[in-house]
């Protein structure tokens, strides 16, 4: 799978998710269908283009589509 592909495939199937805007890894992993070591790369290239945010709680990680969210929101506010 080409990185286009999975962009692709991720991004469909987040959009899908109604009322969830995070995800795990092993979420999107699962996604590609691939096992996690071998899509780390794809998802890492996919924060690094902006499709994708990590956000991180400082126990958890998780990933969401770019702007999707109420973390998206409070973003802009200081």
């Amino acid at each position: 799978m080409d990185q286009a592909e999975a962009n692709e495939k991720i991004v469909e199937a987040l959009q899908k998710k109604k009322g969830k805007t995070k995800f795990y890894f092993n979420d999107l992993a699962k996604i590609l269908d691939m096992k996690p070591r071998v899509a780390k790369k794809l998802i890492n290239k996919m924060v690094e283009d902006q499709i994708l945010e990590y956000w991180s709680s400082g126990s958890t990680s998780l990933y969401g589509l770019k702007g999707a969210g109420k973390q998206a929101a409070a973003d802009g506010e200081e």
